[in-house]
């Protein structure tokens, strides 16, 4: 659900031609604050979790990041901005997609339109102590392009889905303030909890029992999404043994048949 009020911050949108990584060019301004925006139509070294790459043509998709600077939520909740930026993208291209193309969050936070992936988001935190001093959220979204040339398994663009194009800076404002909306309105101790919920309620494969591989061991098995944890851990039902059992990032991968 697209957040039912502005954010008290509208974004401040800086453009650069080129730059090896929006994340890296947002954390080298000493004077960007919360609601600071880079967006640039070619990013030649993205980055993606964990070191993955992230392919976009340039001047064709959203290559942006954004500043955070969460008030309330703590370091050993930090998974909270992972949320708020997930959904915030989501309600977007949910608002630009298909009914039927079944936008969700692929935990932990890369958004799908049905089993493809359309968008995906790097959080870089700041921390001092207990407190988040700042978040730079990476995001890339795929917009115009007609088709993908890298051996990524299963992308989708908004043009495939839907035929029509969209104007990028446009899509990349209403995705600014849509994040700064939800930070503005989530937080807060008192609401992290229903953030929690509005997650878990757009999780991809939030129902039913799927296959998975633990990538320790490479056994395969069906299991169901119990819940996701403040830390970003996600806990699985085994269907063959009914027992739980969490994984961090990259211990457990999805299989798309």
């Amino acid at each position: 659900m697209i957040a039912d009020r502005f954010a008290s911050d509208s974004p401040r949108m800086i453009r650069l031609d080129e730059t090896t990584s929006t994340n890296t060019a947002l954390a080298a301004m000493p004077d960007a604050r919360h609601g600071t925006v880079v967006i640039t139509d070619c990013q030649t070294a993205g980055r993606g979790q964990r070191g993955n790459s992230w392919e976009a043509a340039p001047g064709l998709n959203v290559t942006m990041s954004i500043l955070l600077e969460p008030r309330s939520i703590t370091a050993a909740g930090q998974f909270a901005v992972s949320e708020i930026v997930a959904l915030g993208v989501a309600n977007i291209i949910s608002l630009l997609a298909r009914p039927d193309d079944r936008i969700t969050v692929k935990w932990p936070n890369d958004i799908y339109a049905g089993d493809r992936k359309i968008a995906g988001i790097l959080i870089e935190n700041t921390l001092a102590g207990n407190r988040i001093i700042k978040s730079i959220a990476g995001i890339g979204v795929n917009i115009n392009q007609p088709r993908f040339e890298s051996d990524a398994p299963n992308p989708v663009s908004l043009l495939q889905l839907t035929g029509i194009e969209q104007h990028i800076p446009t899509v990349a404002d209403l995705i600014a303030r849509e994040i700064l909306s939800l930070a503005d309105l989530y937080d807060t101790p008192s609401r992290l909890q229903q953030l929690h919920e509005q997650y878990i309620s757009m999780l991809w494969r939030r129902d039913g029992f799927h296959p998975y591989i633990d990538t320790a061991t490479g056994r395969r098995f069906s299991a169901a999404i119990a819940d996701v944890a403040p830390t970003g851990h996600i806990t699985l039902i085994d269907e063959s043994t009914s027992h739980r059992h969490t994984y961090a990032f990259k211990e457990v991968q999805a299989v798309i048949d």
